[in-house]
């Protein structure tokens, strides 16, 4: 089972001073480990998974504790590293101080209580530095989703603009042949509002007469307009002749989805349009019979 606690180790080649401190530290709910040497010390990380803190005499044989601590320092960054020593060697421990090698200098004999809340603030400083690590590291993997998601928006919106601009254009390209054509063209959408006229239906109704966005039946004739909105039910195409100054045929054919009519306007000449959707209408009710 793991051990989940957060882990000291002490380094000193005095076994007295590392008895004491584990005696100090025993009601605590760290886990303790000691080592009699920086060699030892090394071993020692190299067998544990996560060591948070160390504290370690300034004067060992071999490898002092500033020696050991930089090589810490080296291999395992994160690690917060004490040293503790005797007043004689304050000033080389703050010149390793002032290196940033060193979290703190502990001096002999300490002081028990103010051990411990260095101890207690090691740890605090250790585990804000890895929270801090985390909130920045999850505020870089979000910004990354967001610029992800920016990117994926970015490439929607520029095919969708494309896409709008093709319609644009084609719409365009539309109005400008319905324009050109020998027939007026009304659209009317299914809320009976006029919705497109082009320039010939201007010419049969009277442009004064014709405007968009205004109510179908002030523009036709009572029955006429009935015969035309019964074509979004009926899905079949009215055909009939206007009276009035000058005869024309209506060609009233509903749009699919109940999508509206559109109607067209023709004189007595133009029986080629008239034969033509006559013709789609003939298709269209044989292919609902097969």
């Amino acid at each position: 089972m793991s051990d989940d606690r957060q882990t000291l180790l002490i380094v000193d080649d005095e076994s007295n001073v590392l008895r004491s401190l584990k005696r100090l530290l025993f009601e605590t709910d760290y886990r303790i480990l000691t080592a009699e040497s920086g060699d030892e010390g090394l071993k020692m990380f190299e067998n544990e998974s996560s060591i948070q803190l160390v504290i370690s005499d300034y004067r060992m044989p071999e490898m002092n504790g500033v020696e050991f601590l930089k090589r810490v320092k080296e291999l395992y960054p994160d690690t917060i590293r004490i040293i503790l020593s005797g007043y004689a060697d304050v000033i080389a421990i703050v010149e390793a101080i002032n290196d940033g090698e060193i979290y703190k200098f502990i001096s002999k004999p300490w002081n028990d209580q103010d051990l411990l809340t260095t101890v207690m603030r090691a740890f605090e400083q250790y585990n804000l530095v890895q929270e801090n690590r985390h909130l920045n590291e999850e505020l870089v993997r979000r910004n990354k989703d967001l610029e992800d998601v920016a990117h994926e928006l970015e490439s929607k919106v520029q095919e969708r603009t494309k896409d709008l601009q093709m319609k644009n254009r084609a719409l365009a390209i539309a109005h400008r042949i319905l324009d050109l054509l020998p027939a007026g063209a009304v659209g009317i959408d299914p809320d009976a509002t006029i919705v497109y006229s082009n320039e010939m239906a201007r010419q049969f109704l009277g442009a004064g007469r014709l405007s968009l966005q205004q109510p179908a039946d002030r523009v036709f004739e009572v029955d006429v307009f009935r015969k035309i909105m019964e074509t979004v039910s009926s899905m079949k195409t009215y055909t009939g002749t206007i009276h009035g100054k000058d005869d024309y045929k209506l060609i009233a054919r509903p749009l699919p989805d109940g999508g509206g009519v559109i109607c067209l306007l023709v004189d007595e000449t133009g029986s080629g349009l008239t034969t033509e959707l006559s013709t789609v209408e003939a298709e269209e009710r044989g292919a609902k019979d097969v």
